[in-house]
């Protein structure tokens, strides 16, 4: 019987038997951060005219359109959300602050708590096609300033 073809086995059986001792410690490892994400910070602004003031951290990768942080709020009315603000993002896979200030009509948000969306949107291509990269939706307390 020839020898070449008993070490080529011999040395595939040797690579998986490595590759499947390997793998609980891989499988082990904590997962990593996602690469793109937006944060809101827990407590906002509301000043005395009306003027929301939100602010968070941001982290994308390089898209092919421009890329923005929109921000809303809703308060008492489920179906209502007042948006607040949009700011251009930096897609360099860094991560960001942002910060967003709106005025909402008269007396429609007060001081207390409060739903934010923060969205990281790349408009995409000649017919402006919106692309989300990353959503999060917290509960905030405006506080006045």
């Amino acid at each position: 019987m020839p020898v070449r073809p008993l070490l080529g086995t011999a040395s595939c059986a040797a690579l998986l038997l490595g590759a499947a001792a390997a793998a609980p410690s891989a499988a082990a490892a904590p997962p990593s951060a996602p690469a793109e994400y937006v944060t809101v910070d827990p407590e906002g602004r509301i000043a005395s005219d009306g003027t929301v003031t939100l602010t968070g951290t941001y982290r994308c990768v390089a898209g092919t359109g421009l890329v923005y942080i929109s921000s809303s709020v809703n308060q008492s009315t489920p179906n209502v959300n007042y948006g607040i603000g949009g700011s251009v993002a930096v897609c360099d896979g860094a991560e960001h602050r942002w910060q967003n200030s709106g005025k909402a009509p008269q007396n429609a948000l007060k001081a207390g708590p409060a739903k934010v969306e923060a969205t990281l949107l790349e408009l995409r291509g000649s017919l402006i096609i919106p692309v989300p990269h990353a959503v999060s939706h917290p509960d905030v307390t405006l506080v006045e300033s």
